[in-house]
C-alpha cells in the first residue's frame, strides 16, 4: 500500500461507521478478472489479514495468487477518485483497462 491508500484506509476506519476494505477480483471483462473492492465490519473465515502501517486490508482467498504482491494505491483527479493497483503478475490485459488475466 502506498502512503496515499494508507491514509485513505485509515480515514475509513477512522469514519463514524468504521469499515474495513476486502479485495477480492471477479470474471469480468475481455482479460477475465477485475478486481472487486467491498466493505466490511469484520473478517471473514477464509480471509487473509495484510497489516501495514497499522491498517487492516483483507484479501479474498479466492483472489490471493491473483493480487500477491500487487501494490495498493489511491487516486484522485478531477474526474474520479478511486483505489488502483500495481499488478506484477498481470500478463494480459484489455485496452480500457478494465480486466486482466494472470496466467501465462
Amino acid at each position: 500500500q502506498t502512503p496515499d491508500a494508507v491514509q485513505r484506509l485509515r480515514n475509513l476506519l477512522n469514519g463514524p461507521t468504521p469499515q474495513i476494505i476486502r479485495v477480492g477480483v471477479r470474471n469480468k471483462g475481455c482479460a477475465g478478472l477485475s478486481y472487486h473492492l467491498e466493505y466490511v465490519d469484520e473478517p471473514g473465515k477464509f480471509d487473509e489479514v495484510v497489516q501495514q502501517d497499522g491498517i487492516q486490508v483483507l484479501i479474498d482467498s479466492k483472489a490471493l495468487f491473483s493480487i500477491i504482491g500487487s501494490e495498493m494505491d489511491w487516486k484522485e483527479d478531477q474526474l474520479s477518485s478511486k483505489f488502483v493497483f500495481k499488478n506484477p503478475n498481470i500478463k494480459d490485459a484489455c485496452g480500457c483497462g478494465e480486466s486482466f488475466n494472470v496466467a501465462s
